[in-house]
């Protein structure tokens, strides 16, 4: 008889759980998008208010009883509207966060919900539902052995004058023109007005400096052909051109806008490159051209290898990116454009380059188009499921080692750029850089590489490659010179990485 009680205690308790449990749907709502339908049964309600009037009894103070000892009736006609609240926000935050938990998918951040806008209900179960990003779902292509191919390359003479050159330049000067018109790569200063569509107050920049590129900026503004605007100008000019920023823009305030832009230009200055002299050779310390050449063939050649290791990391991005197919909303793009700019960053900052150098290529960064951004944002996601996959991860070990070889490139102590990458937010992105190096390394390992010459594209590549090489130090250890939101009652959280 008592085995049959506890019995029928068992089953009344299992009647009860699953008389308070959640019901739980998940729909498609479009690419890397759930719709999550979840209705909170009656008793569950009930049972959370009993629960918190409960505990409002404890502490709640009504005057004529003592603490612990009002009615509840008291107790609603008090506080009802404010517990009825705090118990709708616990019902759809442990609803919400329970959904989220025991689903198979992976969401890239907590949903978004209108708690202001669901109401709690007198009577019956409480539906709410609510739309989340979640990773993409896709099957990897077979990456071991993958055909790669490599290109013999060599430093050439041509090579060396050109970085010679370059070495000219980056420690030349700004020189005004003398009543002489604009021409591609000088350097303007201008008084600029920016007007935004839709926006009406007109955004003024005094004495700003403007390159007269191909894909230059006014301001914060991107603009292609910016070369074509201002080439041919003088002192005095007005110029104005307008441009539709793309939607996946890291700037909030011009994303997928209409910018009129009025340039008025107040000086124009040429690049004047330094002189080969005594006082040039001596910041590298060397006495003669010659001896400088023979220290620049050796920066080159020790380079080139990490040129023809990009050349086949980048053949196994289009490898995978052709061969796995999925698709990516509009909005995922356009939060992630940060994201991607700052392990860009990194990116460059890991292989040596100077800040100006850094510079010079994030110009060009930030103006990507959105195809390029898809593109990046789409390799994170399968470098980070190869990665899974590969069973790989970075220690702490490894990561202040790479950032005390960074730092020493860069002439800093690696305490101190650990807390600049803290306080900028790049040691995360870094971190996955990290992590996405290693799995380079894995794949490089099992890959069927096959060994050619360079042909013409190749060197091409490899004389701009040089460019790009970190410069002979100077006798003083040096390198040569050369986004806040408002937050509101919504549940929202920006996007990032796991």
């Amino acid at each position: 008889m008592a085995e049959d009680e506890q019995a029928t205690e068992t089953e009344n308790k299992e009647e009860q759980l699953s008389a308070t449990k959640n019901t739980v749907t998940i729909e498609e709502a479009g690419p890397c998008k759930k719709k999550v339908i979840i209705e909170i049964p009656e008793e569950a309600i009930k049972s959370a208010t009993d629960e918190q009037y409960e505990s409002l009894r404890k502490e709640a103070l009504v005057p004529g009883f003592r603490k612990g000892r009002a009615p509840r009736r008291l107790l609603e006609k008090r506080f009802g509207k404010e517990t009825a609240e705090t118990v709708k926000l616990k019902l759809l935050a442990d609803a919400s966060d329970s959904a989220i938990k025991d689903s198979e998918f992976n969401a890239l951040r907590e949903p978004d919900i209108d708690f202001e806008n669901i109401e709690l209900p007198a009577e019956g179960a409480l539906t709410f539902d609510f739309e989340v990003e979640v990773r993409p779902e896709f099957d990897l292509p077979q990456f071991e052995a993958i055909p790669l191919t490599r290109s013999k390359l060599e430093v050439t003479d041509e090579q060396i004058g050109r970085e010679i050159e370059q070495l000219q330049r980056w420690s030349g000067v700004w020189t005004p023109r003398q009543n002489q018109a604009a021409d591609v790569d000088d350097q303007i200063i201008a008084d600029a007005v920016l007007k935004v569509a839709e926006v009406e107050e007109e955004n003024k920049l005094n004495n700003i400096e403007v390159y007269v590129r191909p894909n230059g900026f006014v301001g914060a503004v991107p603009v292609e052909k910016l070369d074509e605007v201002l080439a041919g100008a003088k002192v005095g000019d007005t110029r104005q051109t307008s441009v539709d920023v793309p939607k996946t823009y890291f700037r909030e305030e011009y994303r997928g806008k209409k910018v009129d832009i009025r340039i008025t230009i107040k000086d124009i200055k040429w690049l004047k490159p330094a002189a080969l002299d005594e006082s040039f050779l001596k910041k590298f310390d060397v006495e003669e051209e010659n001896e400088l050449r023979e220290k620049i063939r050796d920066t080159l050649q020790s380079r080139l290898e990490g040129q023809v290791r990009t050349e086949m990391t980048e053949q196994i991005y289009k490898y995978l990116l052709d061969n796995t197919d999925f698709d990516l909303p509009l909005d995922v793009v356009a939060e992630y454009s940060t994201t991607l700019l700052q392990r860009q960053y990194s990116n460059l900052l890991m292989r040596g380059l100077s800040r100006e150098q850094i510079e010079e290529q994030m110009e060009q960064l930030r103006a990507s188009s959105e195809q390029r951004a898809k593109e990046q944002l789409k390799t994170f996601f399968i470098m980070d499921k190869v990665a899974d996959k590969l069973e790989i991860d970075v220690s702490e070990e490894e990561i202040n080692g790479y950032i005390a070889q960074l730092a020493i490139q860069q002439g800093q102590r690696p305490e101190r750029m650990r807390e600049q990458m803290l306080r900028d937010g790049s040691l995360a992105q870094f971190r996955l850089q990290v992590r996405e190096n290693k799995c380079i390394a894995k794949l490089l390992e099992s890959a069927k590489i096959t060994e050619k010459k360079a042909e013409k594209k190749a060197k091409k590549a490899a004389r701009k490659s040089a460019k790009k090489t970190p410069l002979p130090t100077t006798s003083k250890g040096k390198k040569a010179a050369g986004p806040e939101k408002k937050t509101s009652k919504k549940r929202k959280t920006t996007a990032k990485p796991h």
